[in-house]
């Protein structure tokens, strides 16, 4: 890596660096100016140790792993409100760097660039989101949060925008940007992008903007740096069309300047990239479900009932962690009685529990829907991919449903046993497509835990199957219930 320190002092010296800052930094060369030496020094000491003496620290340090274990909405309030930073590492940070350097450019020149950052589930996409959101708007710009899913959003609003219309703004919809003037944002960052639907029409949508606009093409419109981050594996909905090679050709169609870049090493699970890969192995399609290697980073269980997941879960609750169960679309959804209580949709033998509520009001102790994930009262309900997708908590109980079986060696997608209204259509949804829809949702459901995943599969045959690959046994959770 090489890095360059500007001189410092007055505004000559500044024009003389101004050619270097034409030039976008990278993971191998960063530039830092006479203005910013506080930062110059801050990358030093993050770097360096003052003297000899920490030396077996120094390599203890750099054998480990770096994590990010910090939950994102724990400390989002203070992004945005109290204006403190997150600590963003490696590729968060280049990534950070490029946006603005893209935003300044844009300024500068009359310009416009679209960024594209694509990484697996905990990699830091709304992590980098919510810093550059406070950090240009400390700056003065002009620009925007929008997200596919209202959960998200409204959480994002009632979390980071408490008492604050002013701080609730800045947090949209996708679909509001379908009356947006060209280029009326300096920044739009589009988090969950992966989200992103065919066109922005609904059924509330005015007949002047009825017009069959594709919604890329108004997001990309609305800013001079549009700033994408995504992950193809979490698309569950049909008529989801936010990927990479989607974007990069609209961009490249409208003559747009791309930057691309790909997290790679920070993981939401507790920093174990083993789990996130042997999650996605398990149920994608190749190479197919393998062994679990236990890691100490995470801990991974197959639980014989339900009753024993939500035992185990109750205990991490106990122990002071947030814990959250969630389910495939495979029960039917009940609206709450009229006494206030909620309809056990999920059953399972002689268990049962009830869904997360629909709707923006508390029922009783039970949040609103957008609230689940983050409500420590949303444990006890079972929660779905919509209202799970983009949050994270401690520990994750996942019940596989009889949509998708082990057979034959297997997996098999089994429509009539999914509920989803949005994938039950087999004219609007092929079984190619309804399979592969199906296994991403659980690969979005077993990646929300930072600490650990139980998963429970009401078919024997798969759960046979699971417990094969997982020897992580639910006595010795029972004896000590919270991972070290």
């Amino acid at each position: 890596m090489a890095i360059t320190q500007a001189p410092s002092a007055g505004a000559g010296q500044r024009d003389g660096a101004a050619a270097l800052r034409q030039h976008a930094e990278s993971g191998h060369a960063w530039l830092f100016t006479g203005e910013r030496r506080s930062e110059f020094i801050d990358f030093l000491r993050s770097r360096l140790a003052s003297d000899a003496a920490g030396a077996p620290y120094a390599d203890a340090f750099l054998s480990s792993r770096v994590t990010q274990s910090r939950q994102l909405l724990s400390v989002a309030a203070a992004e945005i409100r109290d204006r403190e930073q997150f600590i963003l590492l490696d590729q968060q940070q280049l990534v950070f760097r490029l946006v603005l350097h893209a935003t300044e450019a844009a300024r500068a020149g009359d310009s416009k660039t679209v960024v594209i950052v694509a990484g697996g589930p905990g990699s830091g996409k709304s992590v980098i989101a919510l810093s550059l959101l406070g950090e240009l708007a400390r700056r003065g710009r002009t620009v925007v949060h929008a997200t596919g899913s209202r959960s998200f959003t409204q959480t994002l609003r009632k979390v980071a925008g408490k008492g604050s219309s002013r701080t609730q703004s800045p947090f949209k919809y996708f679909n509001q940007f379908i009356a947006a003037e060209p280029n009326d944002l300096e920044v739009l960052i589009l988090d969950e992008a992966h989200r992103i639907r065919e066109t922005s029409i609904g059924r509330y949508t005015p007949a002047r903007f009825r017009s069959g606009r594709a919604q890329i093409d108004e997001l990309m419109s609305a800013a001079r740096v549009p700033v994408f981050l995504l992950d193809e594996h979490q698309v569950v909905r049909p008529g989801e069309l936010g990927t990479v090679d989607e974007i990069e050709a609209h961009a490249m169609k409208l003559g747009l300047a791309v930057r691309k870049i790909s997290l790679e090493d920070q993981f939401r699970c507790g920093g174990s990239e083993a789990y996130v890969e042997w999650a996605a192995a398990c149920w994608g399609s190749l190479p197919g479900p393998l062994p679990w290697a236990v890691d100490p980073a995470f801990s991974v269980q197959v639980a014989d009932t339900p009753q024993e997941m939500e035992h185990l879960l109750q205990a991490q609750v106990d122990a002071g962690y947030g814990a959250r169960m969630a389910a495939g679309f495979c029960w039917p959804w009940s609206d709450f009685h009229q006494d206030g209580s909620l309809a056990p949709d999920v059953v399972i033998g002689d268990w049962s529990r009830p869904w997360n509520l629909r709707g923006d009001r508390a029922v009783g102790d039970a949040p609103p829907t957008a609230l689940w994930a983050t409500d420590p009262a949303g444990f006890g309900q079972v929660g779905c991919v919509y209202t799970a997708q983009g949050f994270e908590y401690d520990w994750n109980g996942v019940i596989v449903g009889p949509d998708l079986l082990w057979r034959d060696g297997r997996w098999a997608a089994v429509r009539d046993a999914n509920k989803d209204p949005n994938l039950r259509s087999r004219t609007a949804v092929i079984d190619h497509e309804f399979e592969r829809l199906v296994r991403n949702v659980y690969k979005v459901l077993l990646t929300r835990g930072m600490i650990g995943t139980i998963i429970y599969s009401a078919d024997p045959e798969t759960r046979e199957m699971l417990r094969s690959l997982v020897p992580w046994r639910i006595e010795a959770a029972r004896r000590n219930p919270v991972c070290d």
